[in-house]
């Protein structure tokens, strides 16, 4: 039954589904708990890290069925292991200041890489690894994976910093509140047709191999590509359209102590009179 290209479709949307919320709810936790807390989350994951490149390496000489999902696998821990870090506020950038309305052009720019470059380092050291991981491999569906997951992620930034209609900034941590100043709600520009027309062509490549492929494993592997650049594009059109997507993920979120809604009502009340 694995070996059906339908079934590893709805395996990437869960699994896209299910590791975002797995990722906001800890880090939501880890807000309440304090900073030791997001550090201890990133320690106490490194297994997880682990286990994605010992993956990599391990299937890269399996092409069965077996070999194209735990690489795939192994991909979304080396993957969640990052993002983990970033949304902890452990690996992201050497500047935390919030971004003054004022400031435009390439001052803007050099201030937003300040806050995600570390981040952004690690994402493409995590890239170099896979490749050499992948060198002459036989499975190559994992190092596809990641291929997709950081051109998407960095389409992503790249479209919040230029500009788009709807972003929720109900979804970042204590930790990376400053990020919001950074982003830029506007209607859409030039950049937004041209990301979603190229994960979009993505799309048609891997539906191209699933249609062609030779055999069952590579049938699968063609199948998760193909979702997750789904995803990927469909992610992009929520930062456009007014699309209640948060809803997927915010019942997965703790909600709010009896101390922090006392505190939003006393901040939204002001002072009391004298």
């Amino acid at each position: 039954m694995l070996s059906a290209p339908w079934i590893a479709a709805l395996l990437a949307l869960f699994l896209w589904w299910f590791s975002t919320g797995a990722i906001l709810w800890r880090v939501r936790t880890a807000d309440r708990a304090g900073d030791k807390a997001h550090a201890g989350s990133v320690l106490w994951s490194l297994p997880l890290l682990a286990a994605g490149l010992y993956g990599l390496w391990a299937t890269r000489s399996d092409p069965t069925t077996t070999g194209v999902y735990l690489a795939f696998l192994s991909t979304l821990a080396v993957w969640g292991w990052i993002e983990l870090s970033f949304l902890s506020g452990v690996i992201t950038g050497p500047s935390r200041a919030p971004c003054p309305p004022d400031i435009r052009g390439p001052e803007r720019f050099f201030r937003a890489w300040g806050t995600v470059a570390h981040h952004e380092l690690l994402l493409a050291l995590g890239l170099l690894v896979a490749l050499a991981l992948m060198s002459g491999a036989e499975n190559a569906f994992g190092f596809w994976t990641y291929i997709i997951l950081y051109a998407a992620r960095i389409s992503a930034k790249l479209n919040l910093f230029l500009g788009v209609p709807k972003i929720n900034s109900e979804f970042l941590p204590l930790t990376l509140t400053h990020l919001d100043s950074h982003f830029r709600k506007r209607p859409v520009g030039w950049f937004f047709p041209v990301s979603v027309s190229l994960l979009s062509f993505a799309v048609a490549c891997w539906l191209k191999g699933l249609w062609t492929a030779p055999d069952a494993p590579a049938a699968v592997g063609f199948a998760l590509l193909s979702t997750i650049t789904a995803l990927a594009v469909l992610e992009h059109w929520f930062m456009v359209l007014p699309l209640p997507d948060e809803k997927l993920w915010r019942w997965m979120i703790p909600g709010p102590s009896w101390e922090e809604k006392r505190r939003s009502k006393s901040m939204e009340e002001g002072p009391p009179s004298q």
